[in-house]
C-alpha cells in the first residue's frame, strides 16, 4: 500500500527567489468524488496517472498510487476530463529542513497559491517559514478535485482571511 501524508497551507508571503526549481503542470481528473479520485498529469514532459483514496480517520494521510505513462496518452486522457483542467506551476522550496511544493495556479483558480509538506508520520512536527499562511488541511474545498468542481474564482471573497 502506497501511502501520502502531507499538510497544505496558504501562501502568504514571497517564496519563489527560494525556489530551486519549477514546473508547469496540466492535470484534470478522470474522475473524483469526497472519497477517492482518478488524475492524469503532465510535469513538464512527463506524464502521470495517479489514483488516491481517503484513510479511514485520516485529515492528512491518503492512499496513494501513481504511476509514469506516456505524455501523448495523457493529453488523450486530458480531453476526456472533467473541465476546467487545473494549470500551475509548482515550485520546490526547501526550509526548515523540509521540502515545500508550492503551488500557483492559473485559469479559474487564478491568485491561489498553496504549499503542501509531505511528512513521515502524521504527527510530525512542522517549523512554518515564514511565506506559510493559515493551515488549510482539512478544508476540502483546496483539494485539486474540488476546485475543478467548485473553482477558487467562485469562492475567494467568501473567505475570512488568509492568514
Amino acid at each position: 500500500m502506497s501511502y501520502e501524508i502531507e499538510r497544505k497551507f496558504l501562501v502568504t508571503g514571497d517564496f519563489k527567489h527560494l525556489a530551486t526549481s519549477s514546473t508547469y503542470i496540466v492535470q484534470g481528473y478522470i474522475f473524483s468524488n469526497q472519497e477517492k479520485s482518478v488524475r492524469v498529469r503532465l510535469k513538464g514532459d512527463k506524464g502521470y496517472i495517479t489514483v488516491k483514496s481517503n484513510v479511514e480517520d485520516s485529515k492528512v494521510t491518503r492512499n496513494e498510487w501513481e504511476y509514469e505513462i506516456p505524455a501523448p496518452e495523457v493529453n488523450e486522457m486530458l480531453r476526456i476530463c472533467k473541465p476546467p483542467l487545473i494549470e500551475k506551476t509548482r515550485y520546490i522550496v526547501y526550509q526548515k529542513n523540509m521540502i515545500f511544493e508550492i503551488d500557483e495556479f492559473y485559469g479559474v483558480n487564478e491568485g491561489l497559491l498553496l504549499a503542501e509538506v509531505e511528512l513521515t508520520f502524521e504527527n510530525q512536527l512542522i517549523e512554518k517559514p515564514d511565506f506559510l499562511g493559515r493551515e488549510v488541511t482539512g478544508d476540502k474545498r483546496y483539494f485539486n478535485s474540488e476546485l475543478v468542481r467548485h473553482p477558487y474564482c467562485e469562492w475567494k471573497d467568501q473567505i475570512d482571511e488568509f492568514i
